[in-house]
């Protein structure tokens, strides 16, 4: 890495560590493409985050680490490379069950041109079983070390996979959520992620006991966008829902056209070739 990209990513991960701190709810926008992200940028955004679901579907593999290490970092240096906005890059639980793999997921995040990324509690391989509460702790220690030695401050966004996969009542499980959260914010999480969140009650709980900020994903159940901001909620993302929503609309067109070809017709307000690349253009 030169001294010139270094010192791009120290200020990048800057600006995406201040954003988490402002006046405003973070807003971040999943992007799954080159094209995305830059339609994204476009529209205002601040920063934006990648999707590993969105990704894995884009290149034709399920989600769950299906698609290896190099293989999401090239697209994250794809996404990073067109866009002057900070890049956060969801990189699962960090292809591979070693703390060496992890720091390896974050070296190539840097090479990619990324400064911060989400890392999950839970195991692909294993059935989504949650991790050792203690490995996840040395996992994110590595993280942070590893960020420290290369010298920018990534912005670790740690996911808790609790209310997902882990046992017990609803109860029981925020609790769990709540624990493991706040120890890796302690490992050196700067925003910690509970994922499937249903309720507005639930996020207001997190919100309250969790110390530090909280990343909420945005879906059907919750409260809106302007109210979890107020709930204090530092962070929202979408997780694979703009691609999804992207294809929801495809696959209506797709229908249309296989039942109503007479009467089908191409949007007139679609973006033109010109636009896209322009939009592209280096």
């Amino acid at each position: 890495m030169n001294l010139m990209n270094l010192e791009s990513l120290k200020t990048k991960a800057g600006m995406l560590r201040d954003l988490h701190s402002g006046p405003r709810m973070l807003v971040l926008p999943n992007a799954w493409d080159a094209a995305s992200a830059k339609i994204i940028e476009r529209c205002g955004f601040s920063a934006l985050a990648t999707t590993s679901s969105g990704v894995a579907g884009s290149l034709g593999y399920p989600d769950g680490e299906r698609v290896t290490r190099e293989l999401m970092l090239e697209v994250v240096a794809r996404i990073a490379g067109v866009v002057g906005v900070p890049v956060t890059a969801d990189l699962e639980a960090g292809y591979g069950p070693r703390v060496e793999d992890v720091v390896r997921t974050v070296h190539g995040l840097l090479e990619a041109g990324a400064v911060g990324l989400n890392f999950e509690d839970s195991r692909p391989a294993r059935a989504h079983a949650l991790e050792d509460l203690g490995t996840q702790v040395e996992k994110i220690k590595a993280i942070r070390e590893a960020a420290v030695a290369a010298g920018v401050p990534v912005v670790l966004n740690a996911r808790v996979d609790v209310l997902l996969y882990g046992q017990g009542n609803e109860a029981a499980r925020v609790a769990e959520t709540i624990h493991r959260a706040n120890a890796y914010r302690d490992a050196g999480a700067d925003c910690v992620f509970p994922i499937g969140v249903r309720s507005g009650e639930t996020v207001a709980t997190l919100v309250r006991e969790i110390k530090g900020p909280v990343n909420i994903l945005f879906g059907p159940g919750l409260p809106s966008i302007v109210e979890l901001e107020r709930m204090g909620v530092r962070r929202v993302t979408f997780g694979s829902g703009l691609m999804r929503a992207a294809n929801t609309h495809l696959r209506s067109m797709m229908q249309a056209l296989r039942d109503q070809p007479s009467g089908f017709a191409i949007p007139p307000d679609l973006i033109t070739n010109q636009d896209l690349s322009d939009l592209l253009a280096r």
